[in-house]
Protein backbone atom coordinates (compact mmCIF):
# COMPACT_ATOMS: atom_id res chain seq x y z
CA UNK A 1 0.00 0.00 0.00
CA UNK A 2 1.01 3.41 -0.36
CA UNK A 3 -0.31 6.79 0.63
CA UNK A 4 -1.06 9.43 -2.54
CA UNK A 5 -1.71 12.98 -1.80
CA UNK A 6 -3.77 14.41 -4.22
CA UNK A 7 -4.40 18.51 -4.17
CA UNK A 8 -8.61 18.73 -4.29
CA UNK A 9 -8.73 22.37 -3.45
CA UNK A 10 -6.12 24.87 -3.48
CA UNK A 11 -5.54 24.68 0.00
CA UNK A 12 -5.87 20.93 1.20
CA UNK A 13 -5.60 17.73 -0.04
CA UNK A 14 -6.59 14.10 -0.12
CA UNK A 15 -4.30 11.27 1.80
CA UNK A 16 -5.32 8.20 -0.63
CA UNK A 17 -4.38 4.79 0.82
CA UNK A 18 -3.97 2.59 -2.90
CA UNK A 19 -2.09 -0.06 -4.15
CA UNK A 20 1.34 0.38 -5.34
CA UNK A 21 0.11 -0.13 -9.19
CA UNK A 22 -3.47 1.79 -8.70
CA UNK A 23 -3.89 3.71 -12.29
CA UNK A 24 -5.13 6.61 -12.71
CA UNK A 25 -8.78 6.08 -13.27
CA UNK A 26 -8.81 4.45 -9.68
CA UNK A 27 -7.54 6.95 -8.14
CA UNK A 28 -9.89 9.54 -9.97
CA UNK A 29 -12.90 7.05 -8.84
CA UNK A 30 -12.08 7.11 -4.98
CA UNK A 31 -11.55 11.00 -5.37
CA UNK A 32 -15.03 11.56 -7.17
CA UNK A 33 -16.42 9.07 -4.58
CA UNK A 34 -15.17 10.30 -1.27
CA UNK A 35 -15.52 14.16 -2.22
CA UNK A 36 -19.13 13.41 -4.11
CA UNK A 37 -17.88 15.21 -7.55
CA UNK A 38 -18.45 13.52 -10.98
CA UNK A 39 -15.97 11.50 -12.21
CA UNK A 40 -16.71 12.16 -15.89
CA UNK A 41 -15.68 15.68 -15.45
CA UNK A 42 -12.80 14.85 -13.39
CA UNK A 43 -8.71 14.77 -15.09
CA UNK A 44 -5.87 13.91 -12.90
CA UNK A 45 -2.81 15.91 -13.38
CA UNK A 46 0.44 15.38 -12.77
CA UNK A 47 3.06 17.95 -11.97
CA UNK A 48 6.51 17.21 -11.45
CA UNK A 49 9.48 18.83 -9.32
CA UNK A 50 10.33 21.28 -12.34
CA UNK A 51 6.85 22.59 -12.53
CA UNK A 52 5.97 20.59 -15.58
CA UNK A 53 2.34 19.49 -15.88
CA UNK A 54 0.65 16.63 -17.96
CA UNK A 55 -2.38 15.01 -18.09
CA UNK A 56 -2.50 11.80 -16.85
CA UNK A 57 -4.33 8.86 -19.09
CA UNK A 58 -6.80 6.76 -17.68
CA UNK A 59 -4.38 3.10 -17.65
CA UNK A 60 -1.73 5.26 -16.48
CA UNK A 61 0.26 4.40 -13.65
CA UNK A 62 0.33 7.13 -10.92
CA UNK A 63 3.12 6.53 -8.28
CA UNK A 64 5.82 7.47 -10.20
CA UNK A 65 9.17 9.07 -8.84
CA UNK A 66 8.74 12.02 -11.74
CA UNK A 67 5.73 13.55 -10.01
CA UNK A 68 6.41 15.45 -7.42
CA UNK A 69 2.62 16.12 -6.73
CA UNK A 70 -0.95 15.31 -8.16
CA UNK A 71 -4.47 17.48 -8.20
CA UNK A 72 -7.60 16.82 -9.93
CA UNK A 73 -9.61 20.10 -11.66
CA UNK A 74 -12.42 19.95 -14.06
CA UNK A 75 -10.97 19.40 -17.83
CA UNK A 76 -11.85 22.93 -18.89
CA UNK A 77 -9.16 23.75 -16.26
CA UNK A 78 -5.79 23.03 -15.57
CA UNK A 79 -5.66 25.00 -11.92
CA UNK A 80 -6.96 24.61 -8.96
CA UNK A 81 -9.27 27.63 -7.66
CA UNK A 82 -11.51 26.89 -5.06
CA UNK A 83 -10.61 26.70 -1.50
CA UNK A 84 -11.68 24.19 1.24
CA UNK A 85 -13.42 26.39 3.41
CA UNK A 86 -16.11 27.42 0.14
CA UNK A 87 -16.88 23.93 -0.48
CA UNK A 88 -19.97 22.94 1.11
CA UNK A 89 -19.22 18.61 0.62
CA UNK A 90 -15.84 19.06 2.22
CA UNK A 91 -17.79 20.34 5.52
CA UNK A 92 -20.29 18.04 5.14
CA UNK A 93 -17.49 14.96 4.70
CA UNK A 94 -15.74 15.68 8.21
CA UNK A 95 -19.44 15.46 9.91
CA UNK A 96 -19.64 11.72 8.28
CA UNK A 97 -17.54 10.98 11.59
CA UNK A 98 -20.15 12.00 14.03
CA UNK A 99 -22.20 9.13 12.26
CA UNK A 100 -19.49 6.31 12.46
CA UNK A 101 -18.97 4.13 15.76
CA UNK A 102 -15.85 5.57 17.49
CA UNK A 103 -14.99 2.00 18.62
CA UNK A 104 -14.91 1.07 14.75
CA UNK A 105 -12.70 4.15 13.81
CA UNK A 106 -10.08 3.57 16.10
CA UNK A 107 -9.71 0.26 14.69
CA UNK A 108 -9.65 1.31 11.27
CA UNK A 109 -7.04 3.33 12.31
CA UNK A 110 -5.10 1.15 14.26
CA UNK A 111 -5.10 -0.99 11.04
CA UNK A 112 -3.67 1.03 8.99
CA UNK A 113 -0.76 2.22 11.27
CA UNK A 114 -0.23 -1.71 11.85
CA UNK A 115 0.04 -2.50 8.61
CA UNK A 116 2.62 0.81 7.82
CA UNK A 117 4.80 -0.12 11.06
CA UNK A 118 4.87 -3.72 10.50
CA UNK A 119 6.57 -3.08 7.13
CA UNK A 120 8.79 -0.35 8.94
CA UNK A 121 12.38 -2.31 9.01
CA UNK A 122 14.67 -1.75 11.59
CA UNK A 123 17.00 -0.84 9.05
CA UNK A 124 15.40 2.57 8.54
CA UNK A 125 15.48 3.27 12.12
CA UNK A 126 19.32 2.98 12.36
CA UNK A 127 19.57 5.26 8.94
CA UNK A 128 17.07 8.11 9.78
CA UNK A 129 19.63 9.91 11.31
CA UNK A 130 22.14 10.01 8.57
CA UNK A 131 20.10 11.13 6.03
CA UNK A 132 18.24 10.71 2.72
CA UNK A 133 21.80 10.10 0.74
CA UNK A 134 22.48 6.81 3.21
CA UNK A 135 19.62 3.75 3.40
CA UNK A 136 17.88 5.81 0.75
CA UNK A 137 15.99 2.28 -0.71
CA UNK A 138 14.97 1.24 3.03
CA UNK A 139 13.00 4.29 3.70
CA UNK A 140 9.61 4.32 1.83
CA UNK A 141 7.70 2.77 5.06
CA UNK A 142 9.18 4.71 7.41
CA UNK A 143 8.51 7.86 5.47
CA UNK A 144 4.94 7.03 4.99
CA UNK A 145 4.64 5.95 8.75
CA UNK A 146 5.64 9.66 9.33
CA UNK A 147 3.68 11.36 7.23
CA UNK A 148 0.53 9.18 8.28
CA UNK A 149 1.18 10.50 11.60
CA UNK A 150 0.99 14.72 10.64
CA UNK A 151 -1.60 13.70 8.52
CA UNK A 152 -3.83 12.50 11.27
CA UNK A 153 -3.26 15.45 13.08
CA UNK A 154 -3.75 17.89 10.76
CA UNK A 155 -7.06 15.75 9.68
CA UNK A 156 -8.49 16.17 13.04
CA UNK A 157 -7.96 20.09 13.19
CA UNK A 158 -9.48 20.28 9.35
CA UNK A 159 -12.10 18.37 10.60
CA UNK A 160 -13.20 20.47 13.30
CA UNK A 161 -12.12 24.16 11.79
CA UNK A 162 -14.17 23.09 8.60
CA UNK A 163 -17.40 22.72 10.45
CA UNK A 164 -19.70 25.56 11.07
CA UNK A 165 -22.36 24.37 13.21
CA UNK A 166 -21.28 25.35 17.11
CA UNK A 167 -23.35 22.41 18.47
CA UNK A 168 -21.69 19.81 15.82
CA UNK A 169 -18.36 21.41 16.24
CA UNK A 170 -18.64 20.41 19.83
CA UNK A 171 -19.85 17.05 19.39
CA UNK A 172 -16.76 16.36 16.88
CA UNK A 173 -14.14 17.66 19.31
CA UNK A 174 -15.69 14.61 21.72
CA UNK A 175 -16.12 11.99 19.29
CA UNK A 176 -12.35 12.75 18.74
CA UNK A 177 -11.71 12.15 22.09
CA UNK A 178 -13.22 8.40 22.07
CA UNK A 179 -11.69 7.81 19.09
CA UNK A 180 -8.14 8.72 20.98
CA UNK A 181 -9.36 6.76 23.99
CA UNK A 182 -10.40 3.73 22.38
CA UNK A 183 -7.20 4.05 19.98
CA UNK A 184 -5.00 3.89 23.44
CA UNK A 185 -7.01 0.80 24.62
CA UNK A 186 -6.08 -0.71 21.39
CA UNK A 187 -2.62 -0.26 22.37
CA UNK A 188 -2.01 2.55 19.15
CA UNK A 189 -0.55 4.92 20.87
CA UNK A 190 0.83 6.73 17.63
CA UNK A 191 -2.82 7.80 16.46
CA UNK A 192 -3.47 8.35 20.21
CA UNK A 193 -1.01 10.95 20.11
CA UNK A 194 -1.41 12.45 16.92
CA UNK A 195 -5.26 12.99 17.52
CA UNK A 196 -4.39 14.50 20.98
CA UNK A 197 -1.90 16.92 19.73
CA UNK A 198 -4.72 17.16 16.38
CA UNK A 199 -7.19 18.67 19.67
CA UNK A 200 -4.63 21.10 21.19
CA UNK A 201 -3.36 22.15 17.74
CA UNK A 202 -3.84 26.38 18.14
CA UNK A 203 -6.28 26.85 15.88
CA UNK A 204 -8.47 24.38 17.40
CA UNK A 205 -7.73 25.19 21.24
CA UNK A 206 -8.34 28.57 20.91
CA UNK A 207 -12.17 27.87 20.14
CA UNK A 208 -13.09 28.80 23.51
CA UNK A 209 -16.92 29.04 23.16
CA UNK A 210 -16.90 25.63 21.40
CA UNK A 211 -15.00 23.65 24.00
CA UNK A 212 -17.30 25.22 26.91
CA UNK A 213 -19.96 23.04 25.15
CA UNK A 214 -17.59 19.98 25.15
CA UNK A 215 -19.03 17.58 28.50
CA UNK A 216 -16.81 17.57 31.10
CA UNK A 217 -16.33 13.72 31.78
CA UNK A 218 -15.00 14.12 27.90
CA UNK A 219 -12.57 17.00 28.90
CA UNK A 220 -11.30 15.15 31.90
CA UNK A 221 -10.53 11.90 29.31
CA UNK A 222 -9.10 14.66 27.40
CA UNK A 223 -6.74 15.30 30.47
CA UNK A 224 -5.62 11.77 31.12
CA UNK A 225 -4.67 11.60 27.39
CA UNK A 226 -2.82 14.75 27.24
CA UNK A 227 -0.22 13.17 29.98
CA UNK A 228 0.67 11.16 26.81
CA UNK A 229 2.11 14.47 24.95
CA UNK A 230 3.42 16.04 27.83
CA UNK A 231 7.19 16.45 27.26
CA UNK A 232 8.32 16.94 30.91
CA UNK A 233 10.69 14.69 32.06
CA UNK A 234 11.87 13.57 28.76
CA UNK A 235 7.87 12.48 28.32
CA UNK A 236 7.89 10.03 31.06
CA UNK A 237 4.29 9.28 30.90
CA UNK A 238 4.16 8.84 26.69
CA UNK A 239 7.28 5.99 28.54
CA UNK A 240 5.95 4.72 31.39
CA UNK A 241 2.57 4.17 29.64
CA UNK A 242 4.09 2.44 26.32
CA UNK A 243 6.39 0.18 29.07
CA UNK A 244 3.45 -0.92 30.59
CA UNK A 245 1.48 -2.24 27.77
CA UNK A 246 1.53 -5.46 26.38
CA UNK A 247 2.57 -6.43 23.20
CA UNK A 248 1.31 -6.22 19.91
CA UNK A 249 1.89 -2.30 20.62
CA UNK A 250 2.20 0.66 18.15
CA UNK A 251 4.53 3.72 19.53
CA UNK A 252 4.95 7.10 18.33
CA UNK A 253 7.49 7.22 15.73
CA UNK A 254 8.30 10.26 15.73
CA UNK A 255 9.62 9.90 19.50
CA UNK A 256 11.26 7.30 18.59
CA UNK A 257 13.03 9.25 15.93
CA UNK A 258 14.46 11.33 18.37
CA UNK A 259 15.68 9.06 20.61
CA UNK A 260 17.61 7.34 18.14
CA UNK A 261 18.95 10.92 16.71
CA UNK A 262 19.79 11.89 20.13
CA UNK A 263 22.19 8.27 20.50
CA UNK A 264 23.72 9.38 17.08
CA UNK A 265 24.49 13.36 17.33
CA UNK A 266 25.59 12.91 20.78
CA UNK A 267 27.65 10.35 20.87
CA UNK A 268 30.72 9.66 18.55
CA UNK A 269 31.09 6.16 16.27
CA UNK A 270 34.68 6.21 16.83
CA UNK A 271 36.76 6.54 20.35
CA UNK A 272 40.46 6.44 19.22
CA UNK A 273 39.83 4.46 16.21
CA UNK A 274 37.80 2.05 17.99
CA UNK A 275 34.43 0.92 17.52
CA UNK A 276 31.83 3.15 20.39
CA UNK A 277 29.92 -0.17 21.72
CA UNK A 278 27.99 1.73 24.36
CA UNK A 279 26.57 4.17 21.25
CA UNK A 280 25.80 0.28 19.37
CA UNK A 281 24.05 -1.24 22.34
CA UNK A 282 21.86 2.09 22.61
CA UNK A 283 20.91 1.79 18.82
CA UNK A 284 20.33 -1.78 19.60
CA UNK A 285 17.89 -1.29 22.28
CA UNK A 286 15.89 0.44 19.94
CA UNK A 287 15.90 -2.06 17.79
CA UNK A 288 15.04 -4.61 20.76
CA UNK A 289 11.93 -2.36 21.32
CA UNK A 290 10.44 -2.13 17.88
CA UNK A 291 10.91 -5.80 17.78
CA UNK A 292 9.37 -6.29 21.20
CA UNK A 293 6.33 -4.07 20.05
CA UNK A 294 5.48 -6.48 16.97
CA UNK A 295 5.47 -9.53 18.77
CA UNK A 296 2.21 -10.95 20.98
CA UNK A 297 2.80 -12.49 24.44
CA UNK A 298 4.19 -15.83 22.88
CA UNK A 299 7.33 -14.15 21.54
CA UNK A 300 5.31 -14.75 17.93
CA UNK A 301 4.42 -12.14 15.61
CA UNK A 302 1.40 -10.51 16.14
CA UNK A 303 -1.11 -9.58 13.48
CA UNK A 304 -3.97 -7.35 14.50
CA UNK A 305 -7.70 -7.84 12.90
CA UNK A 306 -9.09 -6.05 10.07
CA UNK A 307 -11.25 -3.23 10.90
CA UNK A 308 -15.22 -3.47 10.21
CA UNK A 309 -17.29 -1.52 7.92
CA UNK A 310 -16.54 -0.03 4.18
CA UNK A 311 -18.32 3.23 5.37
CA UNK A 312 -15.70 3.59 8.14
CA UNK A 313 -12.99 2.39 6.22
CA UNK A 314 -13.31 5.17 3.43
CA UNK A 315 -13.44 7.73 5.92
CA UNK A 316 -10.18 6.93 7.70
CA UNK A 317 -8.04 5.64 4.82
CA UNK A 318 -8.88 8.56 2.59
CA UNK A 319 -8.44 11.91 5.10
CA UNK A 320 -8.96 14.99 4.02
CA UNK A 321 -6.25 17.58 4.63
CA UNK A 322 -5.57 21.15 5.33
CA UNK A 323 -1.85 21.40 5.97
CA UNK A 324 -1.19 25.63 5.89
CA UNK A 325 -1.30 27.08 8.82
CA UNK A 326 -2.56 29.81 7.68
CA UNK A 327 -5.43 28.42 6.20
CA UNK A 328 -6.18 27.08 9.52
CA UNK A 329 -6.28 30.28 11.84
CA UNK A 330 -8.12 31.96 9.34
CA UNK A 331 -10.86 29.59 9.67
CA UNK A 332 -10.43 29.56 13.04
CA UNK A 333 -10.71 33.14 13.34
CA UNK A 334 -13.99 32.94 11.05
CA UNK A 335 -15.68 31.16 13.45
CA UNK A 336 -14.11 33.09 16.67
CA UNK A 337 -12.94 36.25 16.11
CA UNK A 338 -9.97 37.36 18.09
CA UNK A 339 -10.24 38.94 21.51
CA UNK A 340 -10.25 42.87 20.90
CA UNK A 341 -7.94 44.26 23.46
CA UNK A 342 -9.47 47.47 25.22
CA UNK A 343 -8.17 51.08 23.53
CA UNK A 344 -4.78 51.92 25.44
CA UNK A 345 -5.38 55.49 26.72
CA UNK A 346 -1.61 57.30 25.35
CA UNK A 347 -2.53 60.73 27.37
CA UNK A 348 0.27 61.78 28.82
CA UNK A 349 -0.68 62.52 32.73
CA UNK A 350 1.24 64.65 34.94
CA UNK A 351 1.33 64.38 38.36
CA UNK A 352 0.80 67.75 40.40
CA UNK A 353 4.10 69.49 41.92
Amino acid sequence: MVLCRVQVTADSYLSVRMQEWASAQELLGVVAAEMEWVEPELVLVGVSRWGEKQFLQPQQYVHSLRWERLHVCRRDQTEITSRAGDSSGLRRRGLQILDLSAWDTATVLTCTDWSLFNATHEQELICYPLGRDVGSGQRGALELLLRRCNEVQLWVATAVLLCTSHHKRSQLIGQFIRIAAHCRTQRNLSSCFSITMGLNAAPVSRLSHTWEAVPGRLKKLLSELELLTDPSLNHRGYRDSLRKMASPKIPFIPLLLKDVTFIHEGNKTFRENLVNYEKMHMMADIVRLVLHCRTDHTGKGAALPEGEGPETRGCVHHLHVIESERTLFELSYSLQPRAQRPPVDRECKCRPL
